[in-house]
């Protein structure tokens, strides 16, 4: 597949720009600042809610599953008799399995008068991979063959993100680009809420918060992440269990998998780490694809790079994950060159199509200097 990314210093937003967002949409420099106001309101809609739908994005990674768990059993505080379900189209990877919700997340999904959603993680109606099928949950008209009379076919929601991209397509939008992870919001949102954190419940939420910090060691990494972190612990988040399942156990597949993504790394004159795995490199390790989890950061890894890049094919679609270390690359705005979207140092996107490989060679003539001998 043709390499030909632009690359774009990344952009300092100004308190000014920060502040011109729609008064529903609100981005804040500390995480610590929840508008009472906000969580009253999210408040009413949980308590009025016939049921409580939790939704993630596909493909899910450890912040996802933190936010959908950890949220999805605070919801069981406010509201104990009120039915809560957990969605997203892809089942959770096997590694989150200690997690006490996890295994309550569905696949299919069936809006019903009376619901409200909450989506966690999500910067993109789209990213959910329900918005075709249900645009109603994301407050659009609903086909005329659903039959909803809610508001003209729409429903209430509540949205917990920390992607800049996220536009606030919810109802209630907690939406914090400066905070590391979605479950650090939710830690905030349980606080300001007056919510006790449970012992799975914090270790829901610290998953998330390692997950999406590289354990701790992402330049994201900030002292209010140290601050949530010891809030879950003195909860009693389950520290080791969590770092054992996902950062000291891989499965056989997942080295296999990882060993040809490492075999397959290029560098471009652009100054790019680029990996790519077609369909036939998950059946030839028996790998999933969730397991392609964290590989990135090895090819992130590469000295003097600008950035990585791992694509990937599946079903019909390329996806590629994007990471870089500088602060003068902006990967959110190369992955939205293709639709996509993300932070400034962590993005992806999802196109249509197959990867291609294509093979150059070029012939360099020996400099004058070295002479050329007969």
């Amino acid at each position: 597949m043709k390499q030909c990314f632009d690359f774009k210093r990344a952009v300092v937003l100004s308190d000014q720009l920060l502040g011109s967002r729609l008064t529903s949409l609100y981005f804040v420099t500390s995480v610590q600042v929840l508008k009472k106001e906000d969580i009253d309101r999210a408040l009413v809609l949980i308590r009025n809610a016939k049921r409580l739908c939790c939704i993630c994005h596909r493909n899910p990674d450890g912040d996802a599953i933190g936010s959908i768990t950890g949220i999805a059993e605070l919801c069981t505080q406010i509201v104990p008799d009120t039915p809560v379900k957990l969605f997203c189209v892809d089942p959770s990877p096997p590694l989150f399995s200690y997690l006490s919700w996890v295994q309550r997340i569905e696949q299919e999904m069936n809006p019903t008068e009376g619901d409200v959603f909450i989506f966690v993680d999500c910067a993109d109606p789209k990213l959910t991979e329900y918005h075709e099928r249900f645009p109603q949950i994301f407050g659009q008209p609903a086909p005329a063959a659903a039959g909803l009379r809610q508001t003209g076919g729409m429903f209430q929601s509540i949205c917990f993100d920390h992607h800049e991209t996220n536009k606030g397509f919810g109802t209630v939008n907690f939406v914090i680009p400066s905070a590391a992870s979605t479950c650090e919001i939710i830690v905030e949102f349980a606080e300001g809420a007056g919510l006790s954190i449970s012992l799975d419940i914090a270790t829901s939420l610290l998953t998330g918060v390692y997950t999406d910090t590289g354990g701790l060691l992402h330049s994201n990494t900030t002292p209010n992440v140290y601050r949530t972190v010891a809030r879950l612990l003195r909860a009693g988040a389950r520290h080791q269990t969590m770092t054992q399942s996902v950062f000291r156990t891989a499965k056989l597949s997942t080295l296999k998998l990882w060993g040809r993504v490492l075999e397959k790394i290029s560098v471009t004159d652009e100054g790019g780490a680029i990996a790519a795995l077609t369909e036939s490199d998950f059946r030839a390790t028996g790998a999933d694809y969730s397991e392609l989890t964290g590989a990135i950061d090895y090819v992130n890894a590469v000295p003097g790079m600008r950035f990585s890049l791992v694509l990937t094919e599946r079903g019909g679609k390329v996806k590629g994950s994007l990471r870089t270390l500088r602060d003068d690359v902006d990967v959110a705005k190369m992955a939205a060159t293709f639709q996509g979207g993300g932070h400034r140092k962590a993005a992806g996107f999802a196109v249509e199509g197959k990867l291609v490989p294509e093979m150059r060679w070029k012939v360099q003539k020996p400099s004058i200097e070295s002479g050329i001998k007969n």
